[in-house]
């Protein structure tokens, strides 16, 4: 662990997009921590840095410059196998458009990030079982996506991000393509996760949504505008929602 015990701790985090003789400056030096057991939400405006925020966070991008700590560990010294190990057992993914594969059943989309990380057959059908129930899928198992409705489907990709038990939860605009009944069934499952322990961090448009979170960190223009404590009176900004 590093000595301020984050789980997530960024210093002066850079990203630089280049085309050609064009520049891009997608975070321009972002400092955040973020501890275990936070439920975090992650506001601004299209184009603002936010999913570039993300993509770092998830291991999924680097740095143009800055210090990225994740677990106490030096993300810039890890190479490409031990990024994929990372990505794959201490973070879960939740896309907004599922991500889910098409040809597969609920059963083989949820076991997936298992066989990737080398898990016998015996452990695999048990934990992707214990998953789908934990999200109300049991019964769907042997159901390809195209069966599914939008909030199962979504459903689906929790499951598999719950697969390896990551330390944390990275969902990018989660219930950007439901219903507002779903989106909330959504977000009452990540509530019921970060109460076990689970580190959630979200992407939204939803303020509704938002305030339900812990922490409502708002980025504009690549650097984090304001940041707010949700219910505990210990406001730490800029701007109020």
């Amino acid at each position: 662990m590093n000595n301020n015990g984050h789980l997530i701790s960024m210093k002066n985090v850079t990203k630089v997009y280049k085309t050609g003789k064009i520049h891009v400056d997608a975070l321009r030096g972002v400092d955040l921590d973020i501890g275990r057991g936070e439920f975090v939400a992650i506001i601004g405006p299209s184009g603002s840095g936010k999913s570039t925020l993300m993509n770092i966070m998830g291991c999924l991008d680097m740095p143009t410059t800055g210090e990225y700590h994740l677990d106490g560990r030096p993300v810039a010294n890890m190479g490409i196998h031990q990024l994929s190990s990372i990505r794959n057992k201490k973070i879960g993914f939740i896309f907004q458009n599922f991500n889910l594969l098409a040809y597969a059943t609920t059963f083989e989309n949820v076991e997936l990030p298992l066989i990737f990380a080398g898990k016998p057959g015996a452990y695999r059908k048990q934990r992707v079982m214990e998953c789908l129930e934990n999200v109300g899928l049991a019964n769907w198992a042997e159901h390809k996506p195209t069966e599914l409705s939008g909030g199962q489907m979504q459903r689906a990709a929790v499951a598999r991000a719950l697969a390896n038990e990551p330390d944390i939860i990275l969902a990018d605009e989660p219930t950007g393509n439901l219903d507002s009944k779903s989106g909330g069934e959504i977000i009452d499952l990540f509530e019921q996760l970060n109460e076990l322990g689970r580190s959630v961090v979200t992407i939204t448009h939803d303020m509704n949504i938002a305030h339900r979170c812990h922490r409502i960190i708002r980025i504009m223009d690549g650097l984090i505008e304001s940041e707010k404590h949700n219910g505990n009176g210990r406001d730490k900004n800029l701007t109020q929602d």
